[in-house]
C-alpha cells in the first residue's frame, strides 16, 4: 500500500447515480491509506418509497439525507483530522441541495434551502472536487448490472435532470478546482490502466476553476 501522494488533504468524488464514485473512492482509499467517508444511502428508510412515489416522499427522503450527511461530515471533518490524514469522500455536501432542487416543489425547496445553508457553514469544503461523467445510457447499464432492486425504476429522464443540476452548479464554482472526468464506457474497477489514468489525473495540482478532461474508453 502507498502513502498519500496528492497536493490535497481532502478530495470529494462525485457523479450521477451509477457513475462509479463509491467504487473509485474505495479503490483510492485502499491504495493510498486514506481516511474514507462513504455515504450511507441504504440507511434512508424513505428511499425505496421515493422511487415508487416521488412526489409524496421527496421531502422526507431529502431531509433524511441532509441530516445524515451533515452528521457524518461533522464527525469526520474536524480541522485537526484533515491536517493529519488524507481524506476521500464519495460525496460533496452540496449534492444535498442539487437533488433537493430537482425533487422538491418550490415551497418545500425554499424551506430546505434555508436549512441547508445553515448546516453547510459548519465544516470545510473539499480542496478538490472530482465529478465522474458518463452518458445516461452508460449510467443505466451500470445501475442494471449492480442490481439494487430499488434503483431499477430510475428513469433516463431523472438521471438527465440530476446531470443538469450538477452542470448548472459547476457554472458558478470559483473557489475550488473541479475536475469533470469523462469516463464513458470505462470499467476502471477491472482495468488497472484505466484506473491508473484516473488517479494520475487527480494527482495533479489545479487552480480553482472547472476542468473538462476526457478519459473515456476509446
Amino acid at each position: 500500500m502507498k502513502t498519500s501522494n496528492f497536493p490535497y488533504k481532502y478530495i470529494a468524488i462525485e457523479g450521477n447515480i451509477g457513475a462509479g464514485k463509491t467504487t473509485l473512492s474505495n479503490m483510492m482509499a485502499q491504495e493510498f491509506k486514506a481516511k474514507l467517508i462513504l455515504e450511507q444511502f441504504t440507511d434512508n428508510p424513505f428511499l425505496p418509497y421515493f422511487y415508487e412515489n416521488p412526489e409524496r416522499y421527496a421531502f422526507p427522503v431529502e431531509l433524511f439525507f441532509m441530516t445524515e450527511r451533515h452528521k457524518q461530515l461533522q464527525e469526520n471533518l474536524s480541522q485537526q483530522s484533515l491536517f493529519q490524514q488524507f481524506t476521500i469522500s464519495d460525496y460533496f455536501f452540496v449534492k444535498t441541495l442539487l437533488f433537493a432542487q430537482n425533487n422538491l416543489n418550490p415551497e418545500e425547496y425554499r424551506l430546505f434551502q434555508r436549512l441547508f445553508h445553515i448546516l453547510n457553514a459548519t465544516f470545510p469544503k473539499p480542496e478538490l472536487l472530482v465529478y465522474l461523467h458518463r452518458s445516461v445510457d452508460n449510467l443505466l447499464d451500470n445501475i442494471r448490472h449492480r442490481g439494487r432492486e430499488f434503483e431499477q425504476k430510475i428513469s433516463a429522464e431523472y438521471l438527465t435532470q440530476i446531470q443538469g443540476a450538477y452542470f448548472n452548479y459547476f457554472k458558478n464554482v470559483t473557489d475550488i478546482p473541479v475536475l469533470i472526468l469523462y469516463i464513458e464506457g470505462s470499467e476502471f474497477w477491472d482495468k488497472p490502466t484505466e484506473y491508473q489514468k484516473i488517479v494520475e489525473t487527480i494527482q495533479q495540482q489545479y487552480l480553482p476553476k472547472v476542468y473538462h478532461i476526457n478519459l473515456s474508453k476509446s
